[in-house]
């Protein structure tokens, strides 16, 4: 099953690698930034914790699950009204319950520019509008992601306390912002804003801890050596290459590598 959401450092790319694969876990399946959820939506676990630090991202998730059909029915509606001065008026509206605000999140989310998420100082999404104006797909069944989502114990918090709820036979699959933009140079100044280095190290500190108490983790990170370094010898690391597709211009986007991290 494919994410329904496009979120800057999704793993879709990930999941569609034949070289990737989780190692099998008897437990809980414990995502601590759900971005996209590409990997849990191709996994399918039985039971799962789900959560992610964007109370935003995490209300659309919910409401999904909980009423799928007034969401996909506001959606059909956004979709026969689109157009550029549409999209500008709706970034500015501010809906008032759950499903239209679920409905307008995932409709700027997939006609602004790369499916990007940003928002101003006031709390405001700021992104333009992008080149793509489909709104609903034709290969998507929210019924089933309503469905592969109740599986699911889904809030917004911190990973620090997802992360502490782990245990024996559990399988963390943690994927932390970060850009690979500047594997080479000023990795730790260019990530600070989204993911500081204080957050690179309770976030190790945290997997260590969950590892000890026995659940097993799948890490993926910036392929740098300060990451390289900060983990040393803990985990088997392998180098994961693929392209980097973020940039507005085909120039730029080229092949780089992120790292890979399991402690099985």
């Amino acid at each position: 099953m494919k994410p329904f959401i496009k979120w800057a450092g999704g793993k879709r790319w990930l999941t569609s690698d034949p070289t990737f694969s989780l190692p099998d876990f008897s437990g809980r399946y414990i995502e601590p930034f759900l971005g996209g959820g590409a990997v849990f939506f191709d996994t399918r676990p039985k039971d799962a914790l789900l959560s992610d630090i964007n109370p935003k991202l995490i209300e659309v998730y919910l409401t999904v699950r909980d009423g799928w059909q007034l969401v996909l029915r506001e959606l059909e509606r956004l979709q026969r009204l689109h157009s550029k001065e549409f999209f500008y008026e709706e970034r500015r509206r501010r809906r008032k319950t759950p499903h239209t605000r679920a409905a307008q999140f995932l409709y700027l989310n997939r006609t602004c520019f790369n499916g990007l998420y940003r928002e101003n100082q006031k709390g405001e999404f700021n992104v333009p509008i992008g080149s793509k104006d489909k709104v609903i797909f034709a290969d998507e069944d929210f019924s089933e992601i309503s469905k592969a989502l109740r599986n699911a114990e889904i809030r917004a918090s911190d990973f620090e306390g997802t992360i502490y709820e782990a245990c024996k036979g559990d399988l963390i699959f943690a994927d932390p912002p970060y850009t690979t933009a500047h594997n080479v140079n000023g990795f730790i100044k260019y990530n600070q804003n989204i993911f500081s280095w204080q957050d690179q190290v309770r976030l190790r500190e945290a997997l260590l801890a969950a590892v000890d108490r026995g659940a097993k983790v799948v890490l993926t990170n910036a392929d740098h050596e300060s990451v390289r370094a900060l983990y040393g010898s803990h985990g088997a690391y392998r180098p994961i290459g693929r392209a980097s597709v973020m940039s507005g211009k085909s120039e730029f986007r080229t092949s780089t590598t992120e790292a890979l991290y399991v402690f099985d």
